[in-house]
């Protein structure tokens, strides 16, 4: 019961002091996990964020679960990772509720309105960024009218889109390389 403490309280403390993402609790998990605590080595704390990179989901939540399985199997895991977390659901569920008392506020109200504008124009941005470099011949502009038109026509889902625009890179590829 002492580790599954112990894994809480120190995950909770790193999820709190991290600012910036992953790459940024580098230093703290070093500090913490491999020098303070003595859980892991830093050849096996570079492996589980590089592992933790790679598979789907917050690099910060998927280390805490490998190091907390690690220390206490599937319960240290759980423990671990609601450690990490709860920093960030604490933070964001007050500034939720507090937004919440001021949105009547014409002020805040005309504040998010602008702040609505400017995310359309990041999202935007970065669309067009990837377009230009995601459709430079006429088989990209086919598999993007193609799925365009099985995505508004049919209602396609964009997983299924998504495995058929592989498959389509794929082929065109083993055709190519055959040529």
């Amino acid at each position: 019961m002492k580790i599954l403490a112990e894994l809480f309280i120190t995950f909770f403390k790193i999820g709190l002091f991290t600012f910036g993402g992953g790459y940024a609790m580098i230093p703290l998990l070093q500090a913490e996990l491999a020098n303070k605590k003595k859980w892991v080595t830093d050849e096996e704390l570079m492996d589980y964020y590089c592992i933790g990179q790679s598979t789907p989901g917050i690099i910060s939540v998927n280390v805490a679960t490998f190091i907390g399985y690690k220390k206490g199997r599937t319960t240290g895991a759980v423990v671990a990772t609601a450690g990490i977390i709860a920093p960030s659901l604490v933070i964001i569920m007050s500034l939720a509720h507090i937004l919440n008392l001021y949105m009547d506020n014409p002020y805040v109200s005309h504040a998010f309105a602008g702040i609505r504008i400017v995310v359309v124009a990041l999202i935007a941005e970065a669309v067009l960024g990837l377009w230009k470099k995601a459709i430079t011949n006429k088989w990209g502009w086919g598999v993007f009218i193609i799925s365009l038109g099985l995505l508004l026509g049919v209602n396609a889902s964009p997983v299924l889109l998504v495995i058929l625009a592989a498959t389509a890179g794929l082929v065109l590829n083993y055709v190519r390389s055959r040529k």
